[in-house]
């Protein structure tokens, strides 16, 4: 038998492969957020005092950059949004390439293809960098992105350095990821 005039039916429904799409998604930046450290534990005030020497200041940094990576992150960004509230058209901006750089960049676990060819991660790394310094450059807050970027990292930095490391310890299994864990206290 034939099948002339029979329209093809597809299994998957577009509709199906977005919300498969969105669902990945989800638990990308689900998984992502877990690395996490609760808020309490970071601004623990028992655990803040001035390094005795300046020695002691630099494995305090690297340590709890490592450990307090992602709530960093969301300082920094967080204190970024802040400062374009007053710029509405740059925040319009920074919400479409903060949406671009998480799904172009962040949550894809398959490679970004066009016109048939892989593109890599790099290639997508510094289009999307370049991209987000014009965009910002155009809507003429380059000032007020880059002071907000600066007051972010120094509230990490000094974080970093007056909070104490020693109730921190390596975690065996995610050692060569760089995870740390809360030493229990019993």
């Amino acid at each position: 038998m034939t099948s002339y005039g029979t329209v093809p039916i597809s299994t998957h429904p577009i509709t199906t492969t977005n919300l498969e799409y969105l669902s990945r998604a989800k638990d990308q930046l689900k998984t992502s957020l877990a690395t996490r450290r609760p808020w309490a534990e970071m601004f623990n005030f028992t655990s803040f005092n001035l390094p005795h020497a300046i020695s002691e200041a630099y494995p305090r940094l690297k340590t709890n950059i490592a450990y307090f990576r992602m709530n960093y992150t969301i300082i920094v960004l967080f204190i970024l949004f802040l400062s374009l509230l007053w710029h509405p058209v740059s925040l319009i901006v920074f919400i479409i390439v903060m949406a671009a750089w998480l799904f172009l960049y962040f949550l894809r676990d398959e490679p970004l293809v066009i016109a048939n060819r892989v593109i890599d991660d790099r290639v997508v790394l510094v289009v999307l960098f370049g991209v987000t310094i014009m965009l910002l450059l155009l809507t003429g807050v380059k000032e007020n992105v880059l002071v907000s970027v600066l007051v972010g990292l120094v509230f990490v930095a000094v974080h970093c350095v007056v909070r104490r490391t020693d109730d921190l310890c390596l975690d065996e299994d995610g050692l060569e990821a760089g995870g740390y864990l809360v030493a229990s206290s019993s």
